[in-house]
C-alpha cells in the first residue's frame, strides 16, 4: 500500500485560490437565475438594524411564515357605539310679515325688514347641539331674540312724549328621531319633538300715561313631526335639508318650517354654512289673541363637531 504525502504549503495556497475564483465566478450565474423583483436576501423587522437573511431562492427552503413581514391587517370594524356631539352657531337674519290682534279685537298688520329687525335687536341668542349613537338622532335648537325701539309722540299735548316698545321671541325645540338611511353620500333622519313659544310684548309711555302702559306675554307648546336630508357633494361640500310641520290645533293652529344650508368644511372638525330658513306659525286663542307670522331669511352660522 502506498502512502500518499501531504501536500505542501504552496500546493495548498493554489488549492484555496482557485476555488475562491470558482466561487466568484459562479455568483453571477446564481444571480441570473433569480427573478429580477426578487431580492437576495431579506431584511428583518428592524429597520434601524436590519438582520440579514439568506433569500430562500438562493438557499432553496420552503419559505418559512414571518408575520413581522406580512402586510398589515385592517382591524375588524365593529358597530360604532361611541356618542358623537355637534354644536352648530348660527345667526339669522330675518324679515317678518303678518297680523296680531289682541284680546280686545284691536288688530294690526305689519311687515319689517331683516335691517329693520337688526337696527331694532337688544339681544340674541342662537345655537342648535346635535347627539347621536348608532341610528339614535337627538337635537335642540335654541333662539332667543329681544327687539326694543323709542318712538317720539307727533301729539305732546297728550300728556307724553315718547313710546318704548319691547318684544321677546324665544323658541326652544327639542327632537329625537332615528337614522333611516346612513350611506356615505346621503343621510335621511326622522323626528318627532316639540316647539315651544313665548312671546312678550311691553308698551311704556314716557311720562306714562294711566291706562295705557300694557305689558303681556302668550306661550304655548306644538308637537312637531319632521325629517332631515344630508347629501354629501364632495369631500367637503355637504347640503343639509330639514323641514317640520306641527301645532293641530293642539298649541296653535299650524306651524312648519322649512330649510336648506349648504356647508363646506374647512377642517375635518371645523364647518362653515350659510343658507335660507322659512318659519311660519298660525296661533290662535279662546281670548281672541291671534299671531299670524311668517319669519325667513338668511342664516349663517358654523358647526363644530366634538366626536
Amino acid at each position: 500500500m502506498s502512502i500518499k504525502k501531504r501536500p505542501t504549503t504552496t500546493v495548498v495556497f493554489t488549492w484555496l485560490v482557485l476555488s475562491l475564483l470558482l466561487f466568484a465566478a459562479s455568483g453571477p450565474c446564481r444571480a441570473q437565475a433569480i427573478p429580477p423583483n426578487d431580492e437576495a436576501y431579506l431584511l428583518g423587522s428592524n429597520s434601524v438594524s436590519p438582520t440579514a437573511a439568506p433569500s430562500l431562492a438562493v438557499t432553496g427552503r420552503q419559505p418559512a411564515i414571518d408575520t413581522a413581514l406580512d402586510p398589515p391587517q385592517a382591524a375588524p370594524t365593529g358597530p360604532d357605539n361611541a356618542w358623537h356631539f355637534a354644536w352648530n352657531n348660527y345667526l339669522w337674519f330675518p324679515g317678518v310679515h303678518g297680523t296680531a290682534a289682541g284680546a280686545r279685537g284691536n288688530s294690526l298688520s305689519f311687515r319689517a325688514s331683516p335691517g329693520d329687525l337688526l337696527s331694532n335687536s337688544r339681544f340674541g341668542l342662537m345655537g342648535a347641539l346635535e347627539v347621536r349613537r348608532q341610528r339614535l338622532v337627538m337635537s335642540l335648537d335654541l333662539l332667543w331674540i329681544r327687539l326694543e325701539a323709542d318712538k317720539a309722540l307727533p301729539f305732546p299735548s297728550l300728556g307724553a312724549t315718547s313710546a318704548n316698545i319691547k318684544g321677546t321671541e324665544f323658541l326652544l325645540t327639542p327632537k329625537i328621531g332615528v337614522r333611516v338611511i346612513n350611506e356615505e353620500k346621503i343621510k335621511i333622519d326622522a323626528v318627532a319633538g316639540f316647539r315651544y313659544w313665548y312671546l312678550g310684548e311691553n308698551l311704556k309711555f314716557n311720562p306714562s300715561l294711566l291706562g295705557l302702559n300694557f305689558s303681556g306675554s302668550q306661550d304655548f307648546v306644538d308637537p312637531v313631526l319632521g325629517g332631515r336630508i344630508q347629501l354629501a357633494l364632495s369631500p367637503k361640500i355637504v347640503v343639509n335639508i330639514l323641514g317640520d310641520v306641527g301645532g293641530w290645533d293642539t298649541g296653535s293652529h299650524l306651524e312648519y318650517q322649512v330649510a336648506g344650508v349648504l356647508g363646506y368644511k374647512i377642517k375635518p372638525k371645523w364647518t362653515l354654512q350659510a343658507g335660507y330658513r322659512y318659519l311660519y306659525v298660525d296661533y290662535r286663542n279662546g281670548r281672541g289673541v291671534v299671531f299670524n307670522v311668517t319669519t325667513s331669511g338668511v342664516v349663517v352660522g358654523f358647526t363644530r363637531t366634538f366626536k
